[in-house]
């Protein structure tokens, strides 16, 4: 039975919350920057907000509206619904429900809402007769705090890629970090250390994007909760400390068509189908706009360097990782997937993932063709081989990135015209400030020696 005008799924939650004695409610959405906000109310008016939304001043959020324009409403998603893990041991439960950003003048969704984006971008994949399935792998660096609870970039462990306690000391973290994350729905496939000291990576199982999406802020969140509690600071910073392997979020995705893979085909030799081909092209074909969206600090081309197993060369293999693509090898027909080795984790991810929707896209409605793999290892090429193989260079800073933003049509449109514009004032400004700083780098190396 349900009241009024709840729904089924939003009634479950209305019983949950007596249930579980949930006392607080969290009503989280993400700025166009990719930070997550949240509206706390009373559970109790968890049916108002189901029924009418909960209002919020929209200007005071980067991007969002002006101030003449500044009322929004929040309407939130039942089945994101999930209590969350660091506050069951205190007297007050909270939960969470991530929302959808609405316009109080039209009624409308607003255009300028990163879930909106992605949203548009499945709109446009179910059109063609396609779901899509992603599935994301975030890594991230923990750091030890001072004594004033302030982030050092000092490591607590010595530990290598999928090395074991005691030189992994941050394991009994990324075991809590799990059981936070299972309590709240994850299908956790595997957590390991990763290659440099202090780095970890916890692999979810994949799901539609959107959930995708929402899961890649809930893990930011929960991770960065949870690390505090044991005096640690999570960052996914991409590159937190030089000469060393950076943090990525390489993103795998596959297109479903009448509940088969539509990238598989047991003849191709590579397994992959036509539609996966030119899917794997348009992104390929748009990869230098999407660097914008994917890798969106200037941090972020610190790690896109050669050497340190980050992609920078535009083009396709089946073996290497030196590819801005890999063809993973799949066990199973349902397992054929590309993986989009260039993202990292300060990335807007219903942004990111929705920019990588509409490039493929465009892929299959162009016909495009996807060239030859490439089996050999590109960081030994030399500037005269990449030009033979026809290897173009990702976008070397954000300047660049968001230059191929402004240029690409088809992904500035994609991201809308308020959040386009938007996104590329803040970044502009951003490298702009960039520019004009002196670093502890440069003062180190000219200021006694001029």
């Amino acid at each position: 039975m349900t009241s009024g005008n709840i729904t089924e799924s939003e009634q479950a939650v209305l019983d949950e919350i007596e249930a579980e004695g949930v006392d607080f409610l969290r009503l989280q959405f993400t700025d166009i920057l990719g930070t997550v906000k949240n509206v706390s109310v009373p559970a109790r008016q968890a049916e108002k907000a189901f029924t009418d939304g909960i209002y919020f001043d929209g200007s005071s959020i980067e991007g969002f509206v002006r101030i003449q324009e500044s009322d929004m409403r929040l309407v939130p998603d039942p089945d994101t619904f999930a209590i969350l893990p660091w506050r069951q041991k205190e007297e007050s439960a909270a939960a969470r429900m991530i929302c959808d950003v609405y316009n109080t003048s039209t009624g409308e969704p607003f255009e300028g809402d990163p879930r909106r984006v992605l949203k548009n971008a499945l709109d446009r994949a179910d059109e063609m007769g396609y779901d899509v399935n992603a599935a994301p792998e975030p890594e991230f660096f923990l750091f030890e705090e001072d004594e004033e609870g302030r982030a050092t970039t000092k490591t607590g462990d010595q530990g290598g890629y999928f090395d074991l306690a005691p030189k992994d000391l941050a394991s009994d973290v990324r075991r809590d970090i799990i059981y936070g994350l299972e309590s709240m729905g994850f299908e956790i496939e595997a957590s390991h250390h990763e290659v440099a000291k202090g780095q970890h990576e916890i692999n979810f199982e994949y799901d539609d994007a959107l959930t995708t999406a929402d899961n890649v802020g809930t893990f930011r969140t929960v991770v960065r909760a949870i690390a505090a509690q044991h005096d640690q600071h999570a960052t996914f910073m991409p590159k937190p400390i030089p000469k060393i392997n950076g943090s990525g979020m390489h993103t795998h995705l596959s297109l479903f068509k009448d509940g088969e893979n539509a990238f598989h085909d047991d003849d191709d030799e590579f397994n992959l189908s036509d539609t996966a081909h030119s899917f794997l092209a348009g992104v390929l074909e748009h990869a230098p706009a999407i660097t914008a969206i994917a890798n969106p600090t200037v941090n972020s081309y610190k790690r896109l360097v050669p050497g340190y197993e980050a992609p920078v060369y535009v083009a396709w293999s089946d073996r290497n990782r030196s590819a801005l693509i890999r063809k993973p090898a799949a066990r199973v027909p349902a397992a054929s997937r590309v993986e989009l080795r260039s993202p990292d984790p300060s990335c807007n991810p219903y942004l990111a993932i929705a920019v990588m929707i509409h490039a493929g896209l465009d892929g299959i409605e162009q016909g495009l063709e996807a060239p030859d793999p490439v089996r050999e290892n590109i960081y030994e090429f030399d500037e005269e081989k990449r030009e033979e193989y026809g290897i173009d260079t990702l976008p070397a800073n954000l300047g660049e990135a968001v230059d191929a933003l402004e240029e690409d049509e088809a992904i500035y449109n994609a991201l809308g015209e308020h959040i386009a514009s938007k996104f590329v004032e803040a970044k502009r400004q951003e490298f702009e400030e960039y520019l004009v700083d002196v670093s502890d780098w440069e003062l180190d190396r000219y200021l006694e020696t001029f």
